[in-house]
């Protein structure tokens, strides 16, 4: 299924139950947010987004500890759980998916490029560690897909 019909899908599904979704990017830098909303249709659904490039933005606007990203990196499960549960707060919606990880090309914090995390938090949680390899746009594009069939996967598999 393309990644297109997907976000069809999860637009649709999220009408159907009355929830809603927000984005929390770190590596794909609002690749995910524009995705979703190339969709029509996706104003229904998606609340917004925040573009989380710094340290700071994950800090002050969806509250990410200090301590978190100190302990773990930005580069972990734990910090990208974290800017998803944020953007849920931050928007207040049902849904939030969150990326963060190493586009490259070269390695940050010890952590080699293609090395990423996807948090999805709502009703449901999880998370997606992906170890991808290319080029910079092959890696964020990559993020990008897994995230939105994860979410796709997730929302069929919870039923009405």
């Amino acid at each position: 299924m393309s990644t297109k019909a997907q976000i069809e899908e999860i637009i649709n599904l999220l009408d159907e139950r009355h929830e809603t979704l927000a984005t929390a990017e770190s590596i794909t830098a609002g690749g995910l947010s524009k995705e979703i909303t190339s969709v029509s249709g996706a104003s229904k659904i998606f609340v917004g987004g925040i573009t989380a490039y710094q340290n700071m933005i994950k800090e002050q606007l969806l509250g990410v500890e200090l301590e978190t990203i100190s302990k773990n990196s930005v580069v972990s499960e734990a910090v990208a759980l974290a800017m998803a549960n944020g953007a849920r707060k931050q928007f207040a919606t049902t849904w939030a998916i969150a990326t963060t990880g190493v586009a490259g090309p070269d390695p940050l914090e010890g952590h080699q490029p293609g090395e990423v995390w996807i948090a999805i938090t709502g009703p449901i949680n999880q998370s997606v560690q992906l170890n991808l390899s290319g080029a910079r746009d092959v890696i964020r594009d990559a993020t990008v897909e897994s995230a939105i069939a994860t979410f796709a996967r997730i929302l069929k598999s919870r039923g009405a």
